[in-house]
Protein backbone atom coordinates (compact mmCIF):
# COMPACT_ATOMS: atom_id res chain seq x y z
CA UNK A 1 0.00 0.00 0.00
CA UNK A 2 1.24 3.49 -0.83
CA UNK A 3 -0.19 6.96 -0.21
CA UNK A 4 0.92 10.50 -1.05
CA UNK A 5 0.23 13.98 0.33
CA UNK A 6 1.72 17.40 -0.43
CA UNK A 7 1.57 21.16 0.10
CA UNK A 8 3.03 24.37 -1.35
CA UNK A 9 3.57 27.83 0.13
CA UNK A 10 4.90 31.08 -1.33
CA UNK A 11 7.13 31.60 1.72
CA UNK A 12 7.72 34.87 3.51
CA UNK A 13 9.76 36.93 1.05
CA UNK A 14 8.21 36.10 -2.34
CA UNK A 15 5.16 37.97 -3.62
CA UNK A 16 3.93 35.02 -5.71
CA UNK A 17 4.30 31.26 -5.74
CA UNK A 18 6.15 29.96 -8.80
CA UNK A 19 6.07 26.37 -7.48
CA UNK A 20 3.41 23.90 -8.58
CA UNK A 21 2.70 20.26 -7.81
CA UNK A 22 0.20 17.47 -8.41
CA UNK A 23 -0.39 14.03 -6.93
CA UNK A 24 -2.41 10.98 -7.86
CA UNK A 25 -3.14 7.55 -6.40
CA UNK A 26 -5.38 4.56 -6.92
CA UNK A 27 -6.68 2.32 -4.13
CA UNK A 28 -3.24 2.03 -2.52
CA UNK A 29 -1.96 0.22 -5.62
CA UNK A 30 0.17 3.10 -6.85
CA UNK A 31 0.86 6.74 -6.14
CA UNK A 32 2.63 9.40 -8.16
CA UNK A 33 3.58 13.04 -7.76
CA UNK A 34 5.35 15.84 -9.59
CA UNK A 35 6.92 19.05 -8.25
CA UNK A 36 7.97 21.96 -10.47
CA UNK A 37 9.77 25.16 -9.45
CA UNK A 38 9.50 28.02 -11.95
CA UNK A 39 12.88 29.59 -12.55
CA UNK A 40 13.16 32.38 -9.99
CA UNK A 41 13.29 35.79 -11.58
CA UNK A 42 12.70 34.42 -15.07
CA UNK A 43 9.77 35.47 -17.22
CA UNK A 44 6.53 33.68 -16.41
CA UNK A 45 8.07 31.13 -14.06
CA UNK A 46 4.65 30.52 -12.51
CA UNK A 47 3.17 29.74 -15.92
CA UNK A 48 6.06 27.42 -16.79
CA UNK A 49 5.69 25.36 -13.62
CA UNK A 50 1.88 25.19 -13.90
CA UNK A 51 2.05 24.09 -17.55
CA UNK A 52 4.69 21.47 -16.82
CA UNK A 53 2.67 19.99 -13.96
CA UNK A 54 -0.49 19.93 -16.08
CA UNK A 55 1.21 18.20 -19.03
CA UNK A 56 2.95 15.68 -16.74
CA UNK A 57 -0.36 14.93 -15.01
CA UNK A 58 -2.08 14.35 -18.35
CA UNK A 59 0.43 11.61 -19.15
CA UNK A 60 -0.11 9.81 -15.85
CA UNK A 61 -3.66 8.83 -16.80
CA UNK A 62 -1.98 6.08 -18.83
CA UNK A 63 -1.48 4.19 -15.56
CA UNK A 64 -5.17 3.30 -15.71
CA UNK A 65 -5.01 2.32 -19.38
CA UNK A 66 -3.00 -0.91 -19.75
CA UNK A 67 -1.13 -1.14 -23.02
CA UNK A 68 -0.71 2.64 -23.35
CA UNK A 69 2.93 2.56 -22.24
CA UNK A 70 5.88 0.17 -22.31
CA UNK A 71 7.30 0.59 -18.82
CA UNK A 72 6.66 2.83 -15.82
CA UNK A 73 10.04 4.54 -15.91
CA UNK A 74 9.66 5.29 -19.59
CA UNK A 75 6.20 6.72 -18.92
CA UNK A 76 7.72 9.19 -16.44
CA UNK A 77 10.46 10.19 -18.89
CA UNK A 78 7.89 10.72 -21.64
CA UNK A 79 5.76 12.81 -19.29
CA UNK A 80 8.72 15.04 -18.42
CA UNK A 81 9.68 15.41 -22.08
CA UNK A 82 6.10 16.31 -23.00
CA UNK A 83 6.14 18.94 -20.26
CA UNK A 84 9.37 20.32 -21.69
CA UNK A 85 7.91 20.61 -25.19
CA UNK A 86 4.80 22.36 -23.91
CA UNK A 87 6.77 25.00 -22.00
CA UNK A 88 9.28 25.47 -24.83
CA UNK A 89 6.58 25.99 -27.45
CA UNK A 90 4.63 28.36 -25.20
CA UNK A 91 7.76 30.43 -24.63
CA UNK A 92 7.93 31.11 -28.35
CA UNK A 93 4.41 32.52 -28.60
CA UNK A 94 4.90 35.73 -26.65
CA UNK A 95 7.89 37.96 -25.94
CA UNK A 96 6.79 38.11 -22.29
CA UNK A 97 7.34 34.34 -22.05
CA UNK A 98 10.80 34.28 -23.67
CA UNK A 99 13.25 32.26 -21.62
CA UNK A 100 10.70 30.87 -19.18
CA UNK A 101 11.51 27.52 -17.63
CA UNK A 102 11.06 25.27 -14.64
CA UNK A 103 12.61 22.41 -12.73
CA UNK A 104 10.79 19.09 -12.46
CA UNK A 105 11.01 16.11 -10.15
CA UNK A 106 8.47 13.33 -10.49
CA UNK A 107 8.01 9.96 -8.84
CA UNK A 108 5.85 6.86 -9.08
CA UNK A 109 5.61 4.01 -6.59
CA UNK A 110 3.87 0.86 -7.73
CA UNK A 111 3.95 -2.32 -5.65
CA UNK A 112 7.53 -2.32 -4.28
CA UNK A 113 9.22 -0.28 -7.01
CA UNK A 114 10.02 3.42 -7.10
CA UNK A 115 10.80 5.38 -10.27
CA UNK A 116 12.04 8.99 -10.13
CA UNK A 117 12.73 11.51 -12.89
CA UNK A 118 14.30 14.93 -12.54
CA UNK A 119 15.50 17.97 -14.43
CA UNK A 120 16.96 20.86 -12.42
CA UNK A 121 17.54 21.11 -8.67
CA UNK A 122 14.22 20.04 -7.16
CA UNK A 123 14.94 16.87 -5.21
CA UNK A 124 13.76 13.38 -4.32
CA UNK A 125 14.83 11.66 -1.09
CA UNK A 126 14.51 8.05 0.07
CA UNK A 127 14.01 7.89 3.83
CA UNK A 128 14.21 4.92 6.20
CA UNK A 129 14.32 4.70 9.96
CA UNK A 130 18.11 4.62 9.75
CA UNK A 131 19.01 7.19 7.07
CA UNK A 132 17.99 9.77 4.50
CA UNK A 133 19.44 9.56 1.00
CA UNK A 134 19.12 12.03 -1.86
CA UNK A 135 18.10 10.07 -4.95
CA UNK A 136 18.37 12.83 -7.53
CA UNK A 137 21.40 14.89 -8.55
CA UNK A 138 21.09 18.67 -8.63
CA UNK A 139 21.57 20.10 -12.11
CA UNK A 140 23.07 23.31 -10.78
CA UNK A 141 26.35 25.19 -10.57
CA UNK A 142 26.84 24.31 -6.89
CA UNK A 143 25.64 20.74 -7.49
CA UNK A 144 28.47 20.28 -9.99
CA UNK A 145 30.93 21.79 -7.49
CA UNK A 146 29.79 19.40 -4.74
CA UNK A 147 30.20 16.38 -7.02
CA UNK A 148 33.73 17.56 -7.92
CA UNK A 149 34.60 17.96 -4.24
CA UNK A 150 35.03 21.74 -4.49
CA UNK A 151 32.19 22.40 -2.01
CA UNK A 152 30.62 20.54 0.87
CA UNK A 153 26.81 20.21 0.86
CA UNK A 154 26.66 22.70 3.75
CA UNK A 155 28.80 25.23 1.83
CA UNK A 156 26.54 24.74 -1.20
CA UNK A 157 23.49 25.77 0.85
CA UNK A 158 25.16 29.14 1.58
CA UNK A 159 26.82 29.71 -1.79
CA UNK A 160 25.82 32.92 -3.67
CA UNK A 161 25.29 30.91 -6.87
CA UNK A 162 23.11 28.24 -5.28
CA UNK A 163 20.10 29.23 -7.43
CA UNK A 164 21.87 28.92 -10.80
CA UNK A 165 20.65 25.75 -12.47
CA UNK A 166 22.35 24.13 -15.44
CA UNK A 167 19.41 22.15 -16.83
CA UNK A 168 15.72 23.09 -16.89
CA UNK A 169 12.47 22.31 -18.68
CA UNK A 170 11.38 24.67 -21.42
CA UNK A 171 14.67 26.34 -22.28
CA UNK A 172 15.57 23.99 -25.18
CA UNK A 173 13.52 21.91 -27.61
CA UNK A 174 14.97 18.66 -26.21
CA UNK A 175 15.99 18.03 -22.62
CA UNK A 176 17.89 15.20 -20.94
CA UNK A 177 15.80 13.61 -18.18
CA UNK A 178 17.50 11.63 -15.41
CA UNK A 179 15.74 8.39 -14.43
CA UNK A 180 16.25 6.44 -11.19
CA UNK A 181 14.75 3.15 -10.03
CA UNK A 182 14.93 1.35 -6.71
CA UNK A 183 13.05 -1.09 -4.49
CA UNK A 184 11.04 0.30 -1.57
CA UNK A 185 9.95 -1.42 1.63
CA UNK A 186 7.03 -1.02 4.01
CA UNK A 187 7.69 1.65 6.59
CA UNK A 188 9.92 3.73 4.30
CA UNK A 189 9.10 7.09 2.73
CA UNK A 190 9.92 9.16 -0.34
CA UNK A 191 9.99 12.95 -0.22
CA UNK A 192 9.91 15.35 -3.19
CA UNK A 193 10.63 19.04 -2.69
CA UNK A 194 11.64 22.31 -4.29
CA UNK A 195 14.88 23.99 -3.22
CA UNK A 196 12.91 26.35 -1.00
CA UNK A 197 12.91 23.54 1.58
CA UNK A 198 16.48 22.25 1.37
CA UNK A 199 18.08 25.70 1.26
CA UNK A 200 16.70 26.32 4.76
CA UNK A 201 16.28 22.84 6.29
CA UNK A 202 19.09 20.27 6.39
CA UNK A 203 18.75 16.64 5.36
CA UNK A 204 19.24 15.68 9.02
CA UNK A 205 16.34 17.93 10.08
CA UNK A 206 14.12 16.37 7.41
CA UNK A 207 15.04 12.95 8.76
CA UNK A 208 14.26 14.07 12.32
CA UNK A 209 10.76 15.15 11.32
CA UNK A 210 10.10 11.79 9.69
CA UNK A 211 11.33 9.96 12.77
CA UNK A 212 9.07 12.14 14.97
CA UNK A 213 6.11 10.40 13.35
CA UNK A 214 2.61 11.55 12.52
CA UNK A 215 0.60 11.56 9.32
CA UNK A 216 2.10 12.66 6.02
CA UNK A 217 0.18 15.93 6.34
CA UNK A 218 1.53 16.54 9.85
CA UNK A 219 5.11 15.84 8.77
CA UNK A 220 4.86 18.11 5.73
CA UNK A 221 3.39 20.92 7.82
CA UNK A 222 6.14 20.60 10.41
CA UNK A 223 8.76 20.82 7.67
CA UNK A 224 7.03 23.90 6.28
CA UNK A 225 6.94 25.45 9.75
CA UNK A 226 10.69 24.88 10.08
CA UNK A 227 11.26 26.59 6.74
CA UNK A 228 9.09 29.55 7.67
CA UNK A 229 10.94 29.88 10.98
CA UNK A 230 14.19 30.21 9.02
CA UNK A 231 12.74 33.10 7.00
CA UNK A 232 11.52 31.16 3.93
CA UNK A 233 13.02 33.48 1.29
CA UNK A 234 11.78 31.21 -1.50
CA UNK A 235 8.63 29.28 -2.39
CA UNK A 236 8.37 25.89 -0.67
CA UNK A 237 6.79 22.67 -1.94
CA UNK A 238 6.87 19.35 -0.09
CA UNK A 239 5.33 16.01 -1.13
CA UNK A 240 5.59 12.85 0.96
CA UNK A 241 4.94 9.23 -0.08
CA UNK A 242 4.37 6.63 2.63
CA UNK A 243 4.85 2.93 1.93
CA UNK A 244 2.64 0.89 4.24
Amino acid sequence: MVSVWGLTDRGIARRENQDAFATGARDGQYAWAVVCDGMGGANAGDLASAMAVDRFQNHMVCLDEPGEYQEEGELLVQAAQAANRAVYLKAGTNRAYAGMGTTLVGALIQENTLWVVNVGDSRAYYITGQAIQQITQDHSVVGDMVRKGDLTPEQARQHPQKNLITRALGTTRQVKVDLFQRTVKAGDAVLLCSDGLVNEVTDQQIHQELLAGGTAEEICRRLLDRTLAEGAPDNVTIVLFEVK
